[in-house]
């Protein structure tokens, strides 16, 4: 089962400021829902309580507190390993990790891609997208929009590195 990353990212690493995103591209968000539409997708309690319809089939919500949700497709994982086991009981052969930073920071080792929506400019922020080394990865596809771009990252395997 394949895990990739979903965020976007300022050029100064910001992902957001006071549980917002500090910009409004139309168009990302829907070529954004339209990526992870259909596949489950793995949230932190926060970033999924943002959500009045959250993208993706089934939700997967990382919080330390057991917690039930209204949404009978959302389930509770209190670690990266229990939301991969519900992911794959579901039958997915893909998730996409959609954040908040601290989530996006514990998955890094285990994700297998990223995409990444590149936001010109530097913003204010409290929220940043985790670094990770880029001899690690490999950029598979580029999509040019106006105002943003899309990145498409594979995680290399170990002999090519």
């Amino acid at each position: 089962m394949d895990l990739i990353s979903v965020a976007a990212v300022a050029d100064n690493g910001v992902i957001g400021r006071d549980d917002e995103v500090p910009w409004d591209l139309p168009e990302d968000k829907q070529q954004y829902r339209e990526r992870v539409a259909g596949r489950p997708t793995v949230f932190g309690r926060r970033t999924y309580e943002m959500f009045s319809d959250p993208p993706g089939s089934a939700y997967v919500v990382l919080s330390r507190t057991e917690r039930e949700y209204e949404r009978e497709n959302a389930y509770h994982a209190s670690s990266v390993e229990e939301a991969v086991e519900i992911v794959e009981s579901l039958g997915a052969d893909r998730a996409y990790v959609l954040g908040g930073a601290g989530i996006y920071a514990l998955f890094q080792p285990h994700l297998d891609g990223m995409v990444l929506t590149r936001v010109p400019g530097e913003y204010e922020g409290d929220t940043f997208y985790p670094e990770w080394n880029e001899d690690d990865w490999r950029l598979v596809e580029r999509e040019e929009y106006e105002g943003f771009t899309v990145e498409t990252w594979e995680r290399r395997a170990e002999r090519e590195r």
